[in-house]
């Protein structure tokens, strides 16, 4: 008889314990706690602003990039220099205008190709994308998963959100790694999407993200540390320097 009663009374406290532990979040939910936590204001979706970005890489000259992003105006500004080399892309609505210039030969003008316009709106998608997460998330197209994964990534646990996109959209598979207790997106990883809308393993990379850059009310990732997946070789890191 004592013996029962003990057991209830375990299993009354497993009881009590476990009501008292948070619900399961779903990508959804998770995915507004991270908006939460980078953009408490909800300032993103008119975001005007400009970053000074570094870059370095392996055996290669640091490239110096001047961003200029203006969401609510729909124009977009990017002047990188490497070397002697500086390109510039503009993007107004649906105009595109390119520079290439080399300043070893004064006075001089690179050729341009229509490479390079298309290469101007990539620019555009890559920083508002990059700089926008996690609020770009919510962006139509965008598929994200209901169920929160839990992965380790260096030795910390985080909660794993995976999204896709629909066809058009994007053809990657990409799976953000938010800290448990705040929900600060720590890292990001993406694959090439395989059928069904799985990743293949032996494609793409995952990028480490460390220190904050705070600009009109916004927490943006000041660096970002760039590997492939497939042998955690490193590629580059890129550094807000104002």
């Amino acid at each position: 008889m004592k013996h029962s009663y003990l057991i209830l009374m375990v299993f009354a406290f497993a009881k009590a314990n476990s009501q008292e532990l948070p619900p399961q979040l779903t990508g959804p939910q998770l995915l507004n706690k991270a908006i939460a936590y980078h953009d408490p204001q909800g300032n993103w979706s008119k975001f005007i602003g400009n970053l000074e970005i570094l870059m370095t890489m392996p055996d290669t000259e640091d490239r110096i990039s001047y961003v200029d992003i203006n969401l609510p105006a729909k124009t977009f500004e990017l002047i990188s220099k490497r070397g002697d080399i500086i390109n510039e892309y503009r993007v107004f609505k649906d105009s595109v205008t390119v520079a290439k210039l080399d300043l070893s030969q004064p006075d001089s003008t690179l050729t341009t190709m229509e490479a390079d316009f298309e290469r101007a709106v990539t620019m555009r998608n890559y920083y508002t994308y990059l700089y926008g997460l996690p609020m770009k998330l919510k962006d139509p197209g965008t598929i994200v998963s209901y169920e929160v994964q839990k992965k380790k990534l260096n030795k910390k646990e985080y909660l794993v959100l995976q999204v896709n996109y629909k066809p058009g959209v994007g053809s990657d598979v990409w799976f953000f790694y938010f800290d448990p207790i705040t929900y600060k997106m720590e890292a990001y990883q993406f694959y090439k999407e395989k059928e069904n809308r799985q990743p293949d393993y032996s494609t793409g990379e995952y990028i480490l993200l460390s220190e904050e850059h705070k600009i009109n009310g916004i927490r943006m990732p000041r660096v970002r540390k760039w590997y492939y997946n497939k042998d955690k070789k490193y590629l580059a890191t890129d550094t807000i320097i104002k």
